[in-house]
């Protein structure tokens, strides 16, 4: 597609395209999210979304109900367990940063919620207040990124499978018996998942590297030095000047990003000045592997067989007897 093009040929629609990055991002004009979109609109949304992975939609002065009217289009709201929301719409998540309200750990490069086992596929954020200097959000393409590695490479991560927690979020509770209680409950709730390291596109069928150093603990089934060190070569990749889209907010704008497909990182250089944003997130489904999952037997090599080929020989530990 063309720098700037239109999608009305195919959808009859007066929306206007115009990228504004290299590998993702683009912004969308041509349409007010005050009033009721046509499905053919939707669609021609969602089909943007999945191709260029962020979408930015300008000068739309909308209210809470506008945004999760919009967010609904593509999905279900969910609500996060973890994020400062409204009292009355929980799966509306508000960020009122400012003097003596700092941002939230989101600085570190991510996609939103992999410790869910169906992570979101979409999220959206909605400027009201963006400070004079500073609080720009990057983007990264993790499609771009898979591509970038050799097709050696891309061959071997293709069948890891990965672990991810919500572990940023449990420093979050009290050091006492009421925070240690909630933290259990929440990690009864929320246990570690599995997903693959690469992970195939519902809508594009393009594979891209699912991992983040957020959420992401270890590659499942390797030793700990080769998974760590696996890890670190991964989550670099965002790092990678050429696949990335710095978005500049200004008031009233929708940026609408493709968690299935793209990492984030808000850049925290603007405190103490205010940053207002309202945010929606739209369920997504479990992630799909590019190839079938590798053996344990494949991934690791051991001095002695594990002890858990021996339950039923081998001694017993303190913790295992009634």
């Amino acid at each position: 597609m063309s720098k700037s093009a239109s999608l009305a040929t195919a959808t009859d629609s007066p929306l206007r395209i115009k990228r504004v990055g290299v590998f993702l991002g683009a912004e969308i004009t041509g349409i007010d999210l005050t009033k009721p979109l046509d499905a053919a609109t939707v669609e021609a949304l969602k089909q943007a979304h999945a191709q260029y992975e962020v979408i930015v939609l300008p000068n739309q002065k909308i209210g809470s109900d506008d945004l999760m009217r919009f967010g609904r289009y593509f999905g279900e709201l969910t609500v996060h367990p973890f994020s400062t929301n409204a009292a009355a719409n929980p799966e509306l998540i508000v960020y009122d940063n400012k003097e003596g309200n700092p941002p939230a750990a989101t600085d570190v490069w991510h996609t939103d919620e992999t410790f869910r086992e169906e992570p979101p596929m979409g999220t959206m954020l909605c400027s009201k207040i963006v400070p004079e200097l500073g609080g720009d959000t990057m983007f990264c393409s993790m499609t771009a990124a898979y591509d970038s590695l050799s097709d050696r490479m891309q061959h071997f991560i293709s069948g890891l499978e990965a672990v991810h927690d919500f572990k940023p979020f449990k420093a979050l509770f009290a050091e006492s018996e009421e925070g240690w209680k909630k933290l259990r409950h929440f990690e009864e709730i929320y246990r570690p998942v599995v997903h693959p390291v690469v992970r195939v596109h519902p809508v594009t069928g393009k594979k891209a590297v699912f991992v983040n150093p957020q959420f992401t603990l270890f590659i499942k089934g390797m030793e700990e030095r080769e998974s760590r060190a696996l890890l670190d070569t991964l989550f670099r990749l965002t790092a990678i000047n050429e696949i990335q889209y710095r978005h500049r907010w200004e008031p009233d704008m929708l940026v609408f990003w493709d968690n299935r497909s793209a990492q984030h990182a808000a850049v925290h250089d603007y405190y103490p000045q205010r940053r207002l944003m309202e945010r929606v997130t739209v369920k997504g489904d479990r992630p799909v592997g590019a190839s079938e999952a590798a053996k344990t037997s494949e991934l690791r090599k051991f001095k002695m067989p594990p002890l858990s080929s021996f339950d039923k020989s081998r001694a017993q530990r303190q913790f295992e007897r009634k």
